[in-house]
């Protein structure tokens, strides 16, 4: 796994990626590891997944790390997982807003929503008082969402894509409060990615819908190549829109 970010060029700084026990959040905060950064992982359940990571990033790069299990839905889990961040840490100098998910069948019909747009919005406030001035939130999206308004997509995703998009509007909104406070703001945009467990599920709900997608766009990014651009995202400049669109969105029509 190649290094997008130098090595030490986050030393002394603290990131949080939400879900980052396994798929693209680990990588992610593979790479931020990688680069000398503090890392907070978090992850909901399958807290033996999130330990061993953080073993490995300490033996691999003497990394500081806390690993801590919320539950996004619920507010005093969240507000918890801020606490002992502040404790260990002291703040925040990057958000990544990594979790995701909606495709579950046991946990309500408006499950999607409640942790795709209320939860982001819950742990953006929940987090704002560790991140000062120069900090980052970065929120991490699909294509099939991010341009859900204007290009349909197929039928089993389309709750998740509009429980994602209505998140990246809600946090949109947000753009002029944080901008006072000193904070950015990106989206990171990608199609389908090669390996992970949304991809897995459509394909088993729908076979051929992955290939379908691979042919359609050329290529389709992996978890390892997804991670790096989310990493990237969190120290290039902001870009026109506040948001990075990764690879290619032919299939897509843009949004006004």
């Amino acid at each position: 796994m190649s290094q997008p970010l130098p090595a030490g060029s986050l030393e002394g700084k603290t990131v949080l990626v939400t879900g980052s026990s396994r798929g693209v959040g680990a990588d992610t905060v593979r790479y931020f590891a990688a680069a000398g950064a503090n890392v907070v992982i978090n992850f909901r359940n399958k807290a033996p997944r999130a330990e061993k990571l953080a073993a490995a990033l300490n033996e691999e790069f003497g990394t500081q790390s806390l690993v801590i299990g919320a539950d996004l839905t619920d507010a005093e889990s969240v507000a918890s997982m801020m606490g002992a961040t502040k404790d260990v840490f002291g703040g925040l100098d990057i958000l990544v807003l990594n979790a995701s998910g909606g495709m579950e069948q046991d946990l309500g019909e408006d499950y999607a929503m409640r942790l795709n747009r209320d939860a982001q919005v819950g742990v953006l406030d929940a987090a704002l008082p560790l991140l000062g001035e120069g900090s980052r939130v970065v929120f991490v999206t699909s294509h099939q969402a991010h341009f859900i308004r204007t290009t349909p997509t197929m039928p089993e995703y389309e709750p998740v894509a509009l429980s994602k998009r209505a998140g990246e509007d809600a946090l949109r909104e947000r753009i002029p409060e944080l901008a006072e406070r000193g904070i950015e703001f990106v989206v990171v945009s990608a199609d389908m990615i090669e390996g992970t467990i949304t991809a897995t599920l459509l394909n088993r709900l729908n076979p051929g819908a992955i290939d379908q997608r691979r042919e359609e766009a050329g290529k389709l990014l992996n978890v390892a190549e997804f991670a790096a651009e989310i990493a990237q995202a969190a120290v290039d400049p902001i870009p026109e829109h506040n948001e990075r669109i990764c690879g290619d969105t032919s299939s897509f029509t843009p949004i006004d």
